[in-house]
């Protein structure tokens, strides 16, 4: 299994600047899942409001390569790089969980922390674990149909300028799901629940071994990093 060290995960994935223009804005980051939740299955299965009417399990213990890197450990150390980043421009940042050692939070909670934040962006970073053998690249998800003002335009606009972003860094787009890496669904509560805009980001698919490579290296997370902050900071721009 890949080793990620604590100067590589700390490292930001780009030079620090300060931009004015950013002041008071503040942007949520949600590493998915966690890393004692497959420790945990009554909390994890534990049914909360997907935001539509119906129930979500709370959370899931993501997915793995085929060589066991973990998704959670992939999710915390993108996360990070993209929070010391962003920090560094005179963003707020805020955390959905604080380290990778832990359980939860539930999805209906995740977007409630960006919602009482009352963040300019939101963006949940997660990877994909399809076990077809053809399957590989990113999408960004969204709510759709949106359920309130900030999931129509804001979102979209959030969403295709993180997709822009990626393609820009060579990232392909998904094979496999979506339309050019954009995918409206209607199930994802983390997105329903959202008051802000909000995408989620599947970097790629961690069951294809060159979406794999990318995920697990210290140098693909730098660049799956950096894209996203682009995308962060384009947005906001």
């Amino acid at each position: 299994m890949p080793s990620t060290t604590s100067a590589e995960a700390a490292a930001p994935a780009e030079p620090s600047t300060s931009s004015p223009a950013l002041a008071g804005k503040t942007v949520v980051i949600d590493p998915g899942h966690n890393g004692r939740n497959a420790a945990n299955p009554s909390i994890i299965n534990k049914p909360v409001p997907d935001g539509r009417g119906g129930t979500k399990a709370c959370n899931t213990t993501g997915t793995a390569t085929n060589a066991g890197y973990s998704e959670h450990e992939f999710t915390w150390d993108v996360a990070t790089r993209v929070r010391q980043a962003l920090t560094a421009r005179g963003l707020k940042v805020v955390m959905t969980r604080e380290d990778d050692n832990g359980v939860g939070p539930c999805v209906d909670e995740r977007a409630k922390i960006g919602n009482r934040a009352k963040a300019d962006a939101v963006v949940s970073i997660h990877a994909d674990g399809s076990n077809s053998a053809t399957a590989r690249g990113f999408h960004i998800i969204y709510s759709a149909p949106p359920l309130n003002a900030a999931q129509r335009e804001p979102a979209a606009k959030l969403a295709g300028t993180v997709r822009d972003t990626l393609r820009a860094k060579g990232f392909p787009v998904s094979n496999y799901i979506g339309k050019d890496g954009l995918h409206g669904r209607p199930d994802i509560a983390g997105m329903n629940h959202s008051t802000v805009p909000a995408v989620l980001v599947e970097c790629g698919n961690m069951r294809h071994p060159e979406d794999a490579a990318q995920l697990s290296s210290a140098a693909g997370r730098a660049r799956y990093a950096s894209a996203i902050i682009d995308g962060i900071l384009r947005y906001l721009g």
